[in-house]
């Protein structure tokens, strides 16, 4: 076979078939390390900057190498972007005996069985439930992979959704009369049977946590194994090792269990007495929490003597639906599942209210109606980087955020990859000529009540310079967010389009249609975004995106921390927050003729010690604290 690197030259069949290609050194590099990783079945840590193009440098090693391969990504839009767009070409020219397949999470998939029982008691439903039923059985007769993610139409947190696709809870397997049907079970057949398989970072840790029962062979019969967005691992992998527990599925088991009662299992009035109080204690569980959604310290709030007497209601509770059950079972395959996941949610239950052990941060987090307990590991060093060394596979991690200046320690450690070969490669854009990062002077504090309406005014001297492009107000917080918006929408004749109002796919089709609007977003619009050209030629940031002082999973890290008498701000709070400002200035500059301006609302960058490591990570933009040199930039993009 040829070498990897000729594959990226100037006249390869890469530049003949590809409009626009030109070799790259770096991403050239990548390929190299890349090839000869999945050779040797070793461990390598790649950062590659916007630019550098990871994604060919990971892909064509990979089709070429023998051997399954899975990739991971950590957004849907990526892997949609890499299986419906970017692996059928390479494919074609590089080996189109490959087999490839994309494999979402369970929920992503409609559950047939499911939206029958949904039509079956539709009257139960609320009217808005009732309205996007019918969304998705207008959808159900015409779509061939299932995917939810299609039905334009439902925002992406509809109500109906949990109704009419599956959890691993309530799955009745094989003992489905739709088993042959069902198009997540379609789905992992093509990538059991693939030589490629395109998944995400939590399908793939729910396969290698054996959460998924059923599943688990997914990970262990490949070769090689590669991370794209790699910086969110951390994370993910704390979550799959953990446990939680929340009141909605609770609920959603006792709202079941009452529909069986009324068209399977008529005589037995118990069933709905047993889950109309599993569901009365549900709403009395949710009482003893803060109003406001917010996260909190399980640990501290579960030492309370009402809080406690709530958690025992619910335990009774179950208990007693257990009892009821249990006298039932052989009758419904579907109250057999029932049964399985009473148990199973008395079991966590229980174990969730065992605060005291160690090693584990206990938190809790709620929304308006609902409450969910969670037990996180502090790390997942020794569990996950133990697996990686006991395997016979390579495994790849890139992103284009991965370091703190051009050190890796913090991401490597986070996942015990001690052995891992790292790498570091600069972005081929021209930031200084291409784009401006302004710091504004004289700017509150960013906790104070006056900030909101500071960014307000920022935002219009913005509009009115950058008449003909589209403009990213990114926040920390959805609070800020619906201040901003709130205060904005009179204020401006511009689509303002607002994160929560449809699906983030939809906003950024509209974003991108019109060419010239505001898009406010928080987390989900400061990574995995790929808005090229004149529609995004600004983005705000509103402050540096240090993690909540009061979420307990960082505070339980913090403590741990001085426990070992480590200093925790630079080892715990500083790297994840540059990490994540260095992927919302990403969003700006996504090719060679992209340009614009970064504004960055938040007067640490210039007055703390930690704000020049800040800067060092980001792209080497033109600097400047002047407002108006920002906007006069801008006001030039519009007559170049």
């Amino acid at each position: 076979m040829a070498k990897i690197s000729s594959y990226f030259e100037a006249d390869s069949v890469l530049a003949q078939a590809l409009p626009g290609f030109a070799p790259r050194a770096a991403q050239t590099t990548m390929a190299t390390a890349v090839a000869s990783t999945l050779k040797k079945r070793q461990q390598l840590v790649v950062e590659a900057e916007t630019g550098t193009g990871k994604t060919y440098a990971y892909l064509v090693p990979a089709l070429l190498s023998d051997g399954k391969a899975i990739i991971s990504t950590g957004t849907k839009a990526l892997q949609e972007q890499l299986f419906h767009r970017d692996l059928p070409t390479l494919r074609k020219l590089l080996a189109p005996s490959k087999v490839v397949a994309l494999l979402k999470g369970r929920a992503n998939y409609l559950c047939i069985h499911r939206l029958q029982a949904a039509q079956a008691h539709a009257s139960e439903l609320t009217k808005v439930q009732q309205q996007q039923l019918r969304e998705v059985q207008i959808w159900a007769q015409r779509t061939r992979d299932g995917d939810v993610g299609a039905i334009s139409g439902l925002p992406e947190d509809a109500e109906i959704l949990p109704v009419v696709t599956s959890t691993v809870d309530n799955c009745l397997g094989r003992d489905c009369p739709l088993y042959d049907d069902c198009h997540l079970v379609l789905a992992r057949k093509k990538a059991l049977d693939a030589d490629l398989v395109v998944v995400n970072h939590h399908l793939f840790f729910a396969d290698m946590a054996l959460k998924d029962v059923g599943f688990g062979e997914l990970v262990p019969a490949a070769d090689a194994v590669i991370f794209d967005e790699a910086h969110q691992l951390p994370d993910i992998a704390s979550q799959y090792f953990g446990e939680a527990v929340s009141s909605r599925q609770l609920q959603e088991l006792a709202h079941e269990i009452k529909v069986l009662y009324l068209t399977e299992l008529k005589d037995l009035r118990q069933l709905e007495k047993a889950a109309d109080k599993l569901l009365l204690s549900l709403r009395d569980w949710r009482l003893v929490f803060p109003t406001e959604p917010q996260r909190g310290n399980w640990r501290q709030h579960a030492a309370q003597a009402e809080v406690q007497q709530a958690a025992q209601a619910v335990e009774d509770s179950l208990t007693f639906l257990v009892q009821v059950i249990k006298q039932a079972l052989g009758r419904s395959k579907d109250l057999d599942n029932a049964y399985d996941r009473c148990i199973d949610g008395l079991a966590k239950w229980q174990l969730l209210m065992d605060t005291q052990r160690t090693g584990y941060s206990f938190w809790y987090e709620t929304t308006v109606r609902q409450v969910t307990l969670h037990q996180t590991p502090l790390s997942v060093a020794d569990k996950f980087g133990g697996y990686l060394n006991r395997s016979d596979m390579a495994w790849i991690f890139t992103s284009a955020t991965l370091a703190v200046g051009e050190d890796f320690t913090h991401f490597t450690h986070q996942l015990g990859l001690y052995k891992a070969a790292t790498l570091c490669l600069p972005s081929p854009f021209n930031f200084a000529e291409q784009a401006v990062l302004c710091m504004p002077r004289y700017l509150p504090q960013p906790h104070e009540f006056s900030m909101a309406d500071k960014l307000v005014e920022i935002v219009l001297q913005v509009l009115e310079v950058n008449t003909s492009g589209g403009t990213f107000v990114l926040f920390t917080s959805h609070r800020m967010l619906q201040r901003v918006a709130t205060l904005l929408a009179p204020l401006t004749e511009r689509e303002l389009l607002v994160q929560g109002s449809t699906s983030k796919r939809e906003l950024l089709e509209q974003f991108i249609a019109n060419g010239r609007a505001v898009l406010l977003g928080t987390a989900s619009f400061w990574e995995g975004v790929d808005v090229r050209g004149d529609a995004l030629r600004c983005v705000i940031i509103d402050k540096l995106p240090f993690a909540s002082p009061d979420d307990p999973l960082l505070q339980a890290r913090v403590e741990d921390c001085r426990l070992r008498g480590v200093e925790p701000f630079m080892r715990v709070q500083l790297p994840p927050a540059i990490i994540a400002l260095k992927q919302g200035a990403g969003r700006l500059i996504r090719d060679a003729h992209d340009q614009g301006v970064l504004i960055v609302c938040d007067q640490r960058l210039v007055t703390k010690p930690y704000g020049g490591l800040f800067l060092k990570s980001l792209p080497a933009m033109r600097r400047t604290r002047e407002l108006n040199d920002a906007l006069e930039f801008l006001k030039a993009l519009e007559t170049s």
